[in-house]
């Protein structure tokens, strides 16, 4: 008779960290303190996501306000 293997992950809503048996993984899970519905992700395949550098979020901020500008250019 094998055993069950499980992984800790913690519940995106209230924090906790949760024993997911690994054969649920990819699927919606339920956390058991507080009823939260979530995907059962590896934690080890999660990919951060980007570093947004101070500069690059001043060109995006620049880029956007370009964009505004155009906007009321053309509605005028």
């Amino acid at each position: 008779m094998s055993k069950a293997v499980y992984y800790v992950q913690e519940c995106p809503t209230c924090g906790r960290s949760l024993r997911v048996r690994v054969a649920y993984l990819g699927k919606q899970v339920v956390c058991q303190h507080c009823q939260a519905q979530f995907m059962a992700i590896d934690p080890a395949n999660v990919q951060a996501p980007p570093v947004e550098t101070p500069s690059s979020l001043l060109r995006r901020a620049e880029q956007l306000l370009e964009i505004v500008d155009r906007a009321k250019v053309m509605s005028n």
